[in-house]
């Protein structure tokens, strides 16, 4: 890596599927747990749902920067849907996203062009562009969602 990070971080993961992971400072702790619909008991949260979690935050600041530089300061909101697929390349899986995006009181076009600058914008965005299908669209928005 030639670039000097911004910031660095890590986790630490016993259990794989089943077990647990943390930050080595445990400010945070989760329980891991195959999805119920793979078998899972239901027990904590899978890594899917974190991926989820981390992409929709991600993207919903890099919409935001867009918001900012254009002065709008409409609502907003982002739905991002994380899909586990077959794959039936190796027999193994792999991961599909669905991003949604809402703004209030803006046409879809208009979300839809500041949507598409947010995915290019974003860090995981750019980490999957090529690597898994994204797709990225305008909703309307709803409060409260």
């Amino acid at each position: 890596m030639a670039e000097q990070p911004v910031y660095t971080t890590s986790s630490v993961n016993t259990g794989g599927r089943s077990g647990e992971s943390h930050t080595p400072d445990r400010s945070y702790e989760v329980n891991i747990d195959t999805p119920t619909q793979m078998g899972g008991k239901g027990n904590g949260t899978n890594p899917e749902q974190l991926f989820a979690l981390g992409y929709s935050a991600c993207y919903h600041s890099a919409l935001d920067h867009y918001k900012r530089e254009e002065k709008i300061k409409n609502k907003s909101q982002v739905t991002l849907t994380v899909h586990l697929l077959k794959d039936p390349s190796d027999g193994g899986f792999k991961l599909g996203v669905e991003i949604e995006v809402g703004i209030e009181d803006m046409s879809e076009s208009e979300v839809e062009e500041l949507a598409k600058k947010a995915h290019q914008y974003c860090p995981y965005s750019k980490a999957t562009m090529g690597n898994i299908d994204v797709s990225v669209s305008a909703v309307p928005y709803v409060e409260g969602k």
